[in-house]
């Protein structure tokens, strides 16, 4: 059976929107990032410098699985590029839909900051990135891709792991 859901997740400069985007592409379904789901009072504590709590996180995962869950009830798979960091959110994500899947775009420190570094008009700065590392809970139950790997190859592995 195909998931109804597949969740991209890792640390911010990993990939996840561009894999996303990619995977939605090849396999025509829906997709959506999470970023544009953050309420304005989370944008403004990560653009200055502030770390996200657990509190400041719950609505936002709350609506992401709301959505998500819409979704699969009218029959449409959705590629959803998300951090996911903890099996927490991971959860809540599932208590919506509980067919989801995991990838877990995970890598070097040293290249995510990289990314982080070279990246214009995001609003998650690079400061944030050991914040992120540290809250990392890495799953177990996902598929887990090197985000060095070409985004064509990333697509080719999700698909074959997940029958798309």
């Amino acid at each position: 059976m195909k998931p109804p859901l597949i969740v991209v997740m890792g640390v911010s400069g990993a990939g996840k929107t561009t894999l996303g985007r990619a995977l939605a592409g090849a396999v025509g379904w829906d997709f959506a990032d999470a970023d544009d789901f953050h309420p304005p009072e989370n944008i403004a504590k990560m653009r200055a410098g502030v770390p996200l709590s657990d509190a400041d996180r719950a609505p936002w995962l709350a609506a992401l699985g709301e959505e998500a869950g819409r979704r699969a009830a009218a029959g449409r798979p959705l590629v959803l590029a998300c951090s996911a960091l903890k099996r927490t959110y991971r959860d809540t994500l599932r208590t919506c839909v509980p067919d989801a899947r995991f990838v877990f775009l995970d890598g070097a420190r040293e290249t995510l900051a990289a990314r982080l570094a070279s990246r214009d008009g995001h609003f998650m700065p690079a400061s944030l990135l050991d914040s992120q590392l540290a809250a990392l809970e890495p799953p177990s139950d996902a598929l887990r891709l090197d985000l060095d790997r070409p985004t064509p190859a990333q697509v080719a592995a999700v698909r074959a792991a997940f029958g798309l």
